[in-house]
């Protein structure tokens, strides 16, 4: 699982910032019941995708990374969605941006 992958590399707490998915909202439930000190949870406002750092990530790959992309395969797809992430990665200033813009401090 992510979470846990994320503790066993951090481990120390963490916050984790959710929607309101109802698999996200379980899942904070699990930890929270299971693993208390391992994270803090603090949940968006409904339907707030301004105010989410991923929805700009998304924005970002799907409509300049990969704006023309067609991909002939699942492969295809996987491989390019990496190239992609790894691309925002590689820009000191783009995640940074993302956050800015949801007006949230790194």
């Amino acid at each position: 699982m992510f979470l846990r992958q994320i503790h066993d590399h951090y481990k120390s707490k963490v916050i984790i910032i959710l929607d309101r998915l109802s698999a996200h909202l379980s899942a904070q439930k699990f930890f929270e019941r299971e693993h208390p000190n391992w994270f803090f949870f603090e949940c968006l406002p409904s339907y707030s995708p301004e105010l989410n750092p991923v929805e700009q990530c998304w924005n970002q790959m799907k409509n300049v990374i990969m704006v023309n992309f067609v991909p002939f395969c699942i492969e295809d797809l996987v491989a390019k969605t990496l190239e992609a992430a790894q691309e925002i990665n590689d820009d000191p200033k783009l995640l940074p941006a993302f956050f800015h813009h949801a007006k949230l401090a790194l």
